[in-house]
């Protein structure tokens, strides 16, 4: 059975990947990932903040008597809390890439547009196959409007095209006012692919102690949905690569995510509770799905359940909405 992907231009035995998250961050378990079937990799996320936090070190180092060098440190999440700095993720990108046999991809994350931009460069110096940006930002003052958010990040986008040859893909959120003419833009800036999406991480509120709590919960399958509603709704619009991320707990996961167009699926919670052996039982599990089905290939199944097949998404939407609010009969209602 033929599992070949093609994600980001490079050519995958299959598209099933760990995303971005401890996977790679040491060697040996790396390795086991690879064993186990993985047919690339993403390094968790190096945030723009450490990039721009050690770039102020730096300055504070050369400008010694500068009053506000030293305090600007203090706007800065403390170091302590990150696995690794810039200097120690290349180092390890490094190690990656010769030690492995299967793609790395890279990921940063940031919102601004600034010095840590640059960085990218230096990523795909280190031997990174690919690049992903991850946009995580939750808009929060009322004199942005949409158009502004999203211009920014597009220069982004942008400036990391210009400074970098290999493939860009860029992690997104479901929360912009039109995501179609989004990852348009996004298209037209030079990104080559999408991953959707971003997992969001709510604080609670302790009402006694007046504070935040965080707490980290992984996903479950039911957050796949709204996946699959954007990436069957993007799959028939836009040439791009399509990464579900979030939700894929198992084999039937996954081929619910191919049907909807996806070129690769992400996996990180399922591995984190699992281990390498949740790896092999999703590639086999889809394998013997294909079979029994009798496709004769991913790319035939790809996309088969996407809404380019629809003439009006938009009305097949609101008609299935209004069905399923009509639809409760409970005895309480």
């Amino acid at each position: 059975m033929n599992l070949e992907t093609t994600y980001l231009g490079m050519k995958l035995a299959h598209p099933f990947i760990p995303g971005a998250s401890p996977v790679a961050d040491d060697l040996d378990r790396a390795r086991r990932f690879e064993d186990a079937g993985a047919s690339a990799i993403v390094m968790r996320s190096l945030f723009e903040e450490q990039i721009e936090r050690e770039a102020a070190a730096v300055d504070a180092h050369v400008v010694r008597h500068a009053d506000g060098h030293a305090e600007a440190q203090t706007f800065f999440p403390d170091p302590t809390i990150f696995i690794m700095g810039p200097d120690r993720y290349l180092e390890h990108l490094r190690k990656l890439r010769t030690s492995l046999s299967i793609p790395i991809i890279a990921s940063l994350n940031g919102t601004s547009t600034g010095g840590w931009l640059s960085f990218a460069k230096h990523i795909e110096q280190a031997g990174a196959h690919a690049l992903e940006l991850n946009l995580y930002a939750v808009a929060t003052n009322p004199e942005e409007d949409a158009a502004t958010v999203e211009a920014r990040a597009i220069e982004v986008v942008s400036t990391i095209r210009a400074a970098v040859r290999i493939p860009l893909a860029v992690k997104l959120s479901p929360f912009y006012s039109s995501l179609p003419n989004f990852a348009r833009k996004l298209e037209n800036a030079g990104a080559n692919g999408i991953v959707l999406f971003n997992r969001f991480y709510q604080p609670d509120i302790d009402p006694e102690g007046l504070d935040l709590t965080r707490c980290l919960r992984l996903s479950d399958s039911s957050e796949l949905l709204l996946r699959l509603r954007w990436i069957a709704v993007l799959s028939g619009q836009r040439n791009l690569s399509l990464a579900a991320s979030g939700g894929v707990h198992s084999a039937t996961d996954a081929v619910k995510a191919i049907m909807a167009g996806a070129h690769a699926v992400q996996i990180v919670s399922a591995l984190l509770m699992h281990g390498p052996s949740r790896m092999r039982d999703i590639i086999a599990g889809v394998k013997a799905f294909l079979e029994e089905n009798e496709y004769e290939s991913l790319d035939q199944m790809r996309g088969n359940m996407n809404l380019s097949r629809c003439p009006d998404p938009s009305s097949y939407e609101r008609a299935n909405y209004a069905e399923i609010l009509q639809s409760w009969h409970g005895k309480n209602a």
